[in-house]
């Protein structure tokens, strides 16, 4: 596994190392001692799935807050979506910033979310499918959540939005103080 550091502090994109064959190839998804390594502390007490199926469909900004604050392990396993997570943790150098990556069923690559970041996805095609791992399980009185199109970040999604859930729609827009 190779870990890339981006713009957001701790969070990384996660390359498989394949070992081909003419068979195919094996990788590892996830090694609890390769993220040690990267200094990702990472227990997994829930696995969940994601379909979308229009192209442009966004989801998020979720996150959990207090004592429930998950890091998340997103890989796409159908189809293609650009990946952003946003950093909301007040003492991190990266507060405020975003980044995005471009995650599909061929390039296999993941995108590691640390506690306190906000994460959301825009489908870049029809019928697309997610796996992710997550730290912590699903409170819904911690969960909170970031309007998709928070003009505090300017987000370039990278095709036509065509749909966003009732819920994504009523998240209110942050008010913060950059540093």
């Amino acid at each position: 596994m190779k870990f890339l550091k981006n713009k957001v502090n701790g969070s990384f994109v996660i390359s498989l190392d394949k070992i081909s064959d003419k068979r195919g190839f094996f990788a590892r998804l996830f090694c609890k001692e390769e993220f040690v390594k990267n200094s990702i502390k990472f227990n997994i007490p829930q696995i969940n799935t994601s379909e979308s199926k229009k192209k442009g469909t966004i989801r998020g900004f979720h996150y959990q807050s207090g004592k429930s604050a998950e890091a998340k392990i997103i890989r796409c396993i159908r189809g293609s979506i650009y990946d952003v997570v946003i950093d909301l943790r007040k003492k991190s150098k990266t507060y405020m910033k975003y980044y995005g990556v471009t995650l599909s069923s061929s390039n296999r690559k993941m995108l590691y979310v640390p506690k306190g970041c906000a994460h959301a996805f825009q489908s870049l095609e029809n019928n697309i499918e997610l796996i992710y791992m997550v730290d912590h399980k699903y409170d819904p009185k911690k969960e909170k959540g970031v309007r998709y199109n928070d003009p505090a970040f300017n987000i370039k999604w990278p095709t036509k939005i065509t749909t966003v859930s009732k819920k994504d729609k009523s998240w209110r827009y942050l008010k913060f103080k950059k540093k």
